[in-house]
């Protein structure tokens, strides 16, 4: 049984596969897509799709993360994430 996770944009419960997961990494406060399974830190899941990486960004996942990570640079690092 796969794991599942909660999209931070619209809500929705989905395996952790089918998601795009953002850590922010605990030793050196870098903000990683899509990490390895040794990187640790504060994490959050979002659906591979524009509408939810969008609601995000405005929701304010620094806030998540707490991080200050600028919306450009986080909307870079997700570029190319999306499933057609």
């Amino acid at each position: 049984m796969e794991h599942k996770r909660k999209c931070i944009a619209c809500g929705e419960i989905k395996p952790r596969s089918e998601m795009i997961k953002i850590t922010k990494e605990c030793t050196s406060g870098d903000v990683v897509v899509q990490p390895n399974s040794k990187t640790f830190g504060r994490s959050v899941y979002l659906c591979y799709n524009e509408n939810c990486i969008n609601t995000a960004l405005k929701k304010g996942v620094n806030k998540l993360l707490k991080t200050n990570i600028s919306r450009e640079d986080l909307k870079g690092l997700l570029d190319g994430q999306l499933k057609s």
